[in-house]
């Protein structure tokens, strides 16, 4: 808690227009470096290219996706 303390403190000094940069930073650090919340994979794509698998091997499927993409 000392360290919420001491930057409510610090926070409490600036001017309103540095406080507004420190949340936006704040808000910056946490969506870039904290996890996203992962869910649960759809798979509803699974199977779209069976009718390929006589023409191409699984890693030259991959090959042709990320040409694709």
């Amino acid at each position: 808690m000392k360290t919420i303390d001491a930057l409510v403190q610090v926070l409490s000094e600036l001017p309103e227009e540095l406080r507004e940069e420190v949340r936006r930073y704040a808000g910056y650090l946490k969506d870039s470096r904290m996890p996203k919340p992962g869910g649960k994979m759809k798979l509803d794509w699974r199977g779209l290219l069976r009718d390929m698998r006589e023409e191409y091997t699984s890693v030259q499927l991959q090959h042709k996706l990320t040409e694709w993409r």
